[in-house]
């Protein structure tokens, strides 16, 4: 048994969740249940970064405390991971004390190293992105600078702040990015690495006027100023398992420490991440895992973009959460941008969820109860669906391993239909007493079902409930390993989308 500690991104909570925070805490998820299914010991963070002049603002407009307001919205945001079956071990708030704590001593710990100084600063500042922007990343509309993650004009601002030495982390930084395997897949470390070696790596702010974003961690050798929100957001992940406070626990999880994220905050994640941990004397983490973007209407799916879709409406148009888990770790991917739209959500869910898994389900307990009074003893298999088994489930092991969530689930899906031509093929409903084709169909049902558990955790477990097997690890689930089927209901898992 292995261990394995899973980040997401805190999200700042301006607004509730949509389907790109969805797309990336899903997909955290299901690597979670994917390594508890096969035996190892997981801890699954994710939660809100709460500090910050967007959080400030968004206070103002709705005329409330920021502390009120970011306290409501983490009940938003743990009842929308609850509606999607998100089965994190624990959700971090930015403004807990213990996180605070680990700021505080970590940007004291900077100074006193000499590695954070006093400078006047002056540049063009995204509020959404919370970050300056130099002349070769912002994107010029009529004439202004703007934001390239959200298309906004720019704000300028000029004042005195503290800067982290990060130019003095460079050539740590390119070895890393050269001779490692830490970002995954390759690409971004070579973006990140390309960056480095044309411009260099800056010193960048670690702090803010308390005039002028009074809601964040106090720096503590300076009161006048805040701490920047995102050096106190990257601290989360070293906070939320007992940095400073309990090494046993810190120590036992970091080794393993796996970060999901979007490929917008790379920079960030990497540049100034693995520096900020150099500093303080911590490892890079084990690896950190990038995907690329949902893509709608032509832009990154965005509150800003306007083309946000809600999770709500996906969950309430497929059912449950198993629809929307389903459809969105089929369309994953770690390289390429994905372009969306309700047809081809529509076509994923009724020919695959639908038409392919939820139809052999049906069919085969339907042909069990009706032929076999529900019960089903061991018999040997049809050798080609055998076969077929073993290569899933290796197929499904090697996606897996290597983060391919979207592969792994076309593996099960194609297992099952092999399964659903074995029925045409064979076609049971014809024999007198078609127990071996049936245990064959079934083995192939369970195997199937297993491997799409992390998925769809709802589903699977009701077919496990009817069919009478237990979820355990596909890895080590032979065929033929069950001794007696008891089919107690053919359930229907999905019912087909029609129309608009």
């Amino acid at each position: 048994m292995g261990i394995i500690y899973i980040t997401t991104p805190i999200y700042y909570p301006n607004a509730p969740p949509h389907i790109g925070h969805a797309y990336t805490t899903i997909y955290a998820d299901v690597l979670a249940r994917y390594h508890r299914l096969v035996g190892d010991e997981v801890f699954f963070m994710t939660g809100n970064d709460e500090h910050g002049l967007k959080l400030q603002r968004a206070a103002e407009e709705k005329g409330v405390d920021p502390e009120s307001f970011v306290d409501e919205m983490a009940g938003v945001y743990m009842s929308y991971w609850k509606m999607l079956d998100i089965s994190y071990d624990r959700f971090i708030r930015t403004t807990e004390p213990d996180h605070e704590e680990v700021v505080k001593k970590a940007i004291e710990e900077l100074y006193r190293k000499d590695l954070v100084y006093k400078a006047r600063y002056s540049g063009w500042y995204c509020v959404n992105c919370e970050k300056f922007y130099s002349e070769k990343e912002y994107s010029i509309v009529e004439g202004r600078p703007h934001c390239p993650i959200h298309g906004k004009p720019l704000e300028w601002l000029e004042e005195e702040t503290y800067y982290f030495k990060l130019s003095e982390f460079k050539d740590y930084l390119v070895n890393l990015l050269e001779n490692t395997d830490i970002v995954y897949p390759r690409q971004y470390a070579v973006e990140v690495l390309n960056r480095v070696k044309e411009e260099g790596l800056k010193d960048v702010s670690v702090a803010r006027p308390r005039e002028r974003v009074w809601w964040g961690v106090e720096l503590p050798f300076d009161r006048e100023y805040t701490v920047y929100v995102w050096f106190d957001a990257l601290l989360n992940y070293i906070s939320g398992i007992g940095y400073l406070r309990d090494t046993e626990k810190f120590d036992k999880y970091w080794d393993s420490v796996h970060h999901v994220i979007g490929k917008d905050i790379l920079w960030f994640h990497t540049a100034v991440w693995f520096s900020l941990l150099k500093a303080l004397d911590i490892k890079p983490p084990r690896k950190l895992i990038v995907h690329a973007f949902l893509i709608n209407k032509g832009l990154k799916i965005g509150k800003s973009a306007g083309n946000v879709i809600a999770i709500e409406d996906l969950v309430n148009r497929y059912q449950d959460s198993d629809g929307v888990r389903y459809i969105l770790m089929r369309v994953f991917n770690l390289g390429k941008d994905v372009e969306v739209s309700t047809e081809l959500f529509d076509s994923i869910y009724n020919s695959e969820l639908a038409d392919t898994y939820g139809n052999l389900v049906r069919r085969v307990g339907v042909l069990a109860i009706k032929k076999s009074g529900g019960v089903i003893y061991k018999r040997s298999l049809d050798q080609e669906i055998e076969s077929k088994i073993k290569e899933a489930v290796a197929r499904y092991s090697d996606a897996m391993e290597s983060f391919d969530v979207s592969s792994a689930v076309n593996a099960a899906i194609e297992l099952a239909r092999e399964a659903n031509a074995f029925i045409n093929r064979v076609r049971p409903w014809e024999k007198l007493s078609p127990d071996k084709d049936l245990y064959t169909l079934l083995e192939a049902i369970r195997i199937t079902t297993l491997m799409l558990h992390p998925i769809i955790p709802r589903a699977t477990s009701r077919v496990a409930r009817a069919f009478s097997f237990e979820i355990a690890n596909p890895l080590e689930s032979s065929p033929c390993s069950v001794e007696r089927y008891e089919i107690r209901e053919a359930p229907i898992l999905f019912r087909k989308i029609r129309g608009k």
